[in-house]
């Protein structure tokens, strides 16, 4: 006997052998979240399977490319207050305890993602299977948006799989993989995707014995131990954050510390915690900043381009790094130099880039053979993307271009990864000027997400959307951009670096100038920055900058690139560099008042200046795209976002402050008019 009940996101179905099928298709919706209308259909449903007394329940979704994406973010924009939060989440965990107190064996098929709410839900079940696929990510990554899971995840993942491991998931929100989810005990057993249905009728017909917690694992949540364990544990969360900023992470060692040996009590605690932390500015604006990364997202439009092969040419640190980051992602990738010894080092990255990345032999092998050296630049006429990233030279790049041009087949991409010269000063050398637009990564090219799609006010909106189509396709979030000097992330930055230089020539130590950037919120300080991009090129940037905005270049940055002290790349700028990291002197001397302002305030003036010569003309794009390409404190939402909260009179008034105190580079943009 079959019955079938369909509501609007849930299908329950009961089989031949008495097995309960429940299947999360959310409807109107290409993933599966869990939202409250979503989950008050999963309270519907299982009402009838209490009814029904199946053998076993199985979930699993009908969506073909993953189990659950997490809560509905969009969901926590419409809470107001606390009370409203903790009564949202406390019916969502009154759910997940139903499912979980099903007096049957309950399994969780996970065919793909199963993040967040999305892992909580499998993890409320007794068992779950993950299909054997490297795509498929299993997390609890609540933490980035300034809060924590909050439907049981606190409670029922460190009961499965320790304290140690848990709070590794949920303090940095990173990504497990099913063989290492099968390795901690997150999932019981992993199987190709084909096998997954039929994996979960035989372990439904044939359930393993429960798993026990370990005699460590019990020991390690006894009150005396807890409060040892607690502390080392928010002693490496300070190294990454600090509570003013991120309490989420703090929060979850202070649930578990207080309340692991009584979990009703916690779950209680969680919904309270959550709450909390859902009504305050650091997830307001952390949301904020996710929502906007799915704005940035969805800024491809009209047909798809098929981009299969990529040219690129000049195989220097950025070219290489480019051009593997193309091959990881799937693409065929041609890299010229003018000769195979300048080529060789930019695999040899990119062969430590795939180990990190794919981990697995067969899968680091096929990326090796998409990326191909290409000394005679036989890669161009197959390429769907071109893209230029040769030393910054004008007339290099306008040489190159008329050898480019009339080898490349029609509609393909011709892109420049210039970080300083308006294509207006490049394009002329083509006989279609209209199909040069700029694609701007940021170094290093694994790490940083932006790429700036520059055009001119003459560039087609074809060839825009194609290099906005183009920078999703690799997995990178696209910045449209005026052709301007220095674009937008290098023309935010620039005041903001050479400020501090200027601080350092009055005396004030160098860790001192970082130390007070890092209170803002920055993740690194504009000192070790200079020297992180390299002196030479912040030099060369700020020098056409200075000359573009008129701010000056501090002489010190001039004496150490002739001194050829280049920074980390050279292991001596303003800090010496030893394995990768820069040597600090220790300093007493406390951040001069005032400090922080002096040098974010220039940087903040200068994002209002992008916007008004529309160089960006949306300021929530804007905010993203210094997030996402400076590293501005996301959680204050952004440059326009930070001003508004703080005020702009206020913001205004400390800039002619600083003005009156320190000259006319401070002087308020006159685009603060248009934004209050």
């Amino acid at each position: 006997m079959t019955t079938d009940t369909k509501t609007t996101h849930w299908t329950f179905e009961l089989d031949g052998d008495g097995l309960a099928w429940l299947c999360f298709d959310k409807l109107d919706a290409g993933t599966n979240v869990l939202s409250a209308g979503v989950m008050s259909d999963l309270n519907d449903r299982l009402s009838e399977i209490e009814e029904a007394s199946p053998k076993a329940v199985i979930v699993y979704s009908g969506k073909s490319k993953g189990f659950v994406a997490g809560a509905d973010i969009k969901e926590f924009t419409g809470l107001e207050s606390p009370e409203q939060a903790f009564d949202l989440v406390r019916k969502g965990q009154h759910v997940l305890d139903r499912l979980e107190a099903l007096p049957c064996p309950t399994i969780a098929l996970i065919n793909g993602f199963a993040l967040g709410g999305g892992l909580e839900l499998a993890l409320a079940c007794r068992y779950r299977i993950s299909v054997d696929d490297p795509k498929a990510v299993m997390g609890l990554p609540e933490v980035k948006l300034g809060i924590h899971p909050g439907f049981g995840g606190t409670v029922r993942s460190v009961a499965l799989v320790g304290v140690f491991a848990a709070m590794d998931m949920m303090l940095t929100g990173r990504n497990i993989r099913p063989k290492q989810a099968y390795r901690m005990g997150l999932v019981d057993q992993i199987v190709p995707e084909r096998h997954l249905h039929r994996a979960g009728r035989m372990m439904a017909m044939n359930p393993p014995a429960a798993r026990r917690q370990s005699l460590r694992e019990r020991l390690l949540s006894l009150g005396p131990v807890r409060g040892i364990v607690a502390s080392l544990l928010k002693k490496q969360v300070a190294k990454k954050a600090r509570r003013d900023h991120y309490p989420a992470p703090y929060a979850i060692v202070d649930l578990w510390r207080r309340h692991a040996d009584d979990p009703a009590g916690m779950y209680v605690a969680e919904a309270r915690s959550i709450a909390s932390l859902m009504c305050s500015d650091t997830s307001r604006n952390l949301v904020r900043v996710f929502l906007l990364q799915d704005r940035m997202k969805a800024l491809a439009t009209g047909k798809p381009h098929p981009f299969n092969h990529v040219h690129v040419v000049g195989a220097g640190v950025m070219g290489g790094d480019i051009a593997a980051w193309c091959a990881l992602r799937g693409l065929t990738v041609t890299l010229e130099d003018r000769a195979a010894e300048y080529i060789g080092p930019a695999i040899k990255r990119a062969h430590k880039l795939f180990k990190r990345k794919l981990r697995e032999p067969r899968l680091v092998q096929a990326a090796m053979d998409r990326l191909m050296p290409d000394v005679d630049g036989t890669g161009v006429p197959k390429a769907d993307v071109v893209i230029e990233a040769i030393f910054e030279n004008a007339d290099a790049k306008r040489e190159l271009y008329a050898r480019l041009e009339p080898m490349m087949k029609p509609g393909a991409v011709l892109a420049t990864n210039t970080s300083s010269i308006r294509l207006e000063e490049l394009r002329d050398a083509l006989k279609n000027p209209d199909r040069l637009i700029g694609l701007h990564f940021f170094n290093p090219v694994a790490m940083m997400p932006l790429v700036e799609v520059i055009h001119t006010a003459e560039t087609p909106e074809g060839e825009i959307q194609k290099g906005i189509a183009f920078a999703r396709r690799i997995d990178r979030l696209p910045l449209p951009c005026l052709s301007s000097p220095g674009f937008v992330v290098n023309r935010v930055l620039m005041p903001y670096m050479m400020e501090a230089l200027l601080v350092a020539e009055e005396g004030v130590p160098l860790p001192v100038i970082d130390k007070a950037a890092k209170a803002f919120g920055m993740p690194m300080g504009p000192v070790e920055l200079a020297d992180t991009v390299g002196l030479d090129v912040a030099h060369h940037v700020a020098k056409i900058l200075g000359e573009a905005y008129g701010f000056p270049v501090p002489e010190q940055l001039s004496r150490m690139v002739e001194q050829k002290k280049l920074g980390r790349k050279t292991g001596q700028g303003f800090y010496e560099w030893k394995n990768g990291k820069p040597v600090k002197e220790k300093s007493d001397q406390s951040v001069p008042p005032g400090l922080e302002d002096r040098l974010l305030l220039p940087m903040v003036d200068e994002a209002v200046s992008v916007y008004r010569d529309r160089v960006v003309d949306d300021l929530d794009l804007l905010d993203s795209g210094v997030i996402f390409g400076t590293g501005f404190a996301p959680f204050r939402g952004g440059p326009v976002n930070y001003a508004r909260h703080r005020g702009i009179d206020d913001v205004t008034a400390t800039l002619e402050q600083l003005r009156q105190r320190l000259g006319d580079r401070f002087q308020p943009d006159e685009g603060w008019k248009e934004i209050r």
